[in-house]
């Protein structure tokens, strides 16, 4: 089972991590990601196959004061 933001995302399964955040709308400048609590660098996106049992974490920075 994947879990992306605690949701379970099969639909994902086999997908680089840049596809999946493309097709869900993320913009790659402006996010960090985890997976299974470990933060991937944006060099890997293209290179991390989500897997069965991922799970992912991705947050998106904020501005403000």
């Amino acid at each position: 089972m994947i879990k992306i933001n605690g949701k379970n995302t099969p639909e994902a399964l086999g997908e680089s991590l840049s596809a999946y955040l493309e097709k869900a709308g993320y913009n790659p400048k402006i996010i960090a990601v985890e997976v299974n609590y470990n933060i991937i660098s944006k060099s890997e996106y293209d290179n991390y196959i989500i897997s069965e049992d991922d799970e992912i974490e991705i947050v998106s920075f904020m501005g403000g004061g």
